[in-house]
């Protein structure tokens, strides 16, 4: 089972951290390899419900499930990550989870796409859902008060240099 801290009514995204809920969906598929899919459905900021994971969709295809609990907390060593979710078109919340006793369980949530590459890296099962709207500003407004980009170094080309000097960089 995940990690749960008791329920807070915390303010909806305080200065760097937020309480979330993650949906797990499993859908019943036609194909000859498996009979379903499982899958995060969404992610609900400032849940501050139960924080047992219940069923709350059981139908005859579809299944869903709400793990509360789960603390997305921005630091700046991940801003990084953060800037390279956040400039894209659609970002992401990005869901680690794991199969138990035939249901989908998650265990980490994070809003850092260098993190979630980490984790896939490590051989993890990460899938994304699409980042709620008050989310984004959220992460946008840290990412700009706290990520520098690092300038650009432009490398000579080796035939600029001096023999003695080529291939010391």
């Amino acid at each position: 089972m995940h990690k749960q801290a008791p329920p807070t009514v915390d303010a909806p995204l305080s200065a760097s951290r937020t309480r979330v809920a993650v949906i797990m969906q499993r859908r019943v598929i036609q194909s000859r390899w498996q009979d379903e899919v499982w899958e995060p459905a969404g992610v609900l900021t400032g849940y501050a419900g139960a924080v047992e994971p219940r069923l709350i969709v059981n139908e005859q295809d579809t299944t869903q499930w709400l793990y509360p609990g789960f603390d997305i907390v921005l630091k700046r060593a991940e801003a990084q990550g953060y800037f390279h979710n956040v400039s894209t078109a659609t970002p992401n919340v990005f869901v680690l989870w794991r199969m138990e006793e035939g249901r989908a369980v998650p265990h980490y949530v994070t809003v850092s796409y260098d993190e979630a590459s980490r984790w896939m890296d490590g051989g993890a099962q990460v899938d994304s859902v699409v980042m709620p709207h008050v989310m984004r500003g959220w992460v946008r407004d840290f990412v700009e008060r706290n990520y520098q980009p690092e300038p650009k170094k432009r490398n000579r080309p080796q035939s600029f240099l001096a023999p003695k000097d080529r291939g010391a960089i």
